[in-house]
């Protein structure tokens, strides 16, 4: 066979999971804004793969110092903050034609102290944790917004029948049963002159909203209804990627203990569970490939 050869294939480097805490003093009233930000950076780096030569190695120290400086001046919107650090990089530094850089917003809330909402303490949120990407190639962007880790439950209004069924085959049809899952959904937006913090706070609304809608059949068709409520109301998002694992609730049998079970017992099983990806895009859309790349769990 002839020798083809080894050679560099894609690559990119950068400092990740920076936490930087920004608090706003400008009043007694403070603010504070909390992230994890990943800084990668892709361009022409083959001499430090290929010879050692680091004459265009930005450190990763020197990432990480910038999103520190850059959090100086407030943070603003996760989705605002990766296209400063975006900008930056791909403006300083003529080597560097793109890169790939990602957030994760913690919320908190003011503790009501005395009937009132504190100045300065906090507590933090459980309620998801919302997420972002900006993936810069040349002048093009792309910002993707998200959330994860968002439980939500209905006890009622959920069944799963009509299945095929084998010989391995033991799972019984119903029509009431719990349906349980953990939401975490990514949006692509079209452009950049997005208000991102009123779009993932209405967008967040509409996926519990649409959740708690119809009769659920499976799993599948929420995801579905809850991804089309979202393309119906905001035309700047092109496409919604969901992961939703099936959080099983399983009818325990008190028989044996003498004892009805009238859909109130229930055994939550966290492992195995079912996993349920899909996207809900707009027909005939032109698919963006490289804003998803890098983004596991997402079909």
């Amino acid at each position: 066979m002839p020798d083809r050869g080894i050679v560099l294939g894609p690559n990119r480097y950068g400092k990740a999971e920076v936490r930087v805490v920004k608090v706003t003093r400008d009043t007694d009233r403070h603010e504070i804004e909390d992230l994890s930000v990943t800084s990668q950076l892709h361009g022409d780096f083959a001499a430090a793969h290929l010879s050692g030569d680091n004459s265009h190695v930005i450190p990763t120290d020197t990432q990480k110092n910038t999103i520190f400086a850059f959090a100086r001046d407030g943070v603003g919107s996760p989705e605002a903050f990766l296209l400063r650090l975006a900008d930056h990089f791909t403006s300083s530094f003529a080597w560097v034609d793109g890169g790939r850089w990602e957030a994760e917003s913690y919320a908190w809330q003011r503790i009501v102290s005395h009937g009132a909402p504190h100045d300065h303490a906090f507590v933090r949120t459980g309620q998801g944790t919302r997420t972002a990407v900006v993936v810069a190639d040349g002048d093009a962007r792309h910002v993707i917004a998200g959330l994860k880790e968002l439980t939500v439950l209905k006890t009622t209004q959920s069944g799963f029948e009509g299945f095929p069924r084998d010989r391995y085959t033991t799972l019984q049809e119903t029509t009431d049963r719990i349906l349980a899952t953990d939401v975490a959904a990514r949006w692509r937006y079209v452009g950049t002159d997005v208000d991102y913090n009123a779009v993932y706070e209405n967008v967040r609304a509409l996926l519990l909203e649409a959740f708690t809608e119809q009769y659920s059949a499976a799993l599948q068709t929420t995801l579905f209804d809850m991804g089309r409520r979202v393309l119906e109301r905001h035309p700047e998002i092109a496409e919604i990627r969901f992961s939703m694992p099936n959080k099983h609730h399983f009818v325990v049998d008190l028989a044996p203990f003498g004892l009805d079970n009238p859909n109130e017992v229930f055994y939550a099983a966290d492992r195995p569970y079912g996993l349920i990806e899909a996207t809900v895009t707009r027909d005939g859309l032109a698919p963006a490939p490289a804003a998803w790349e890098g983004i596991a769990g997402f079909c």
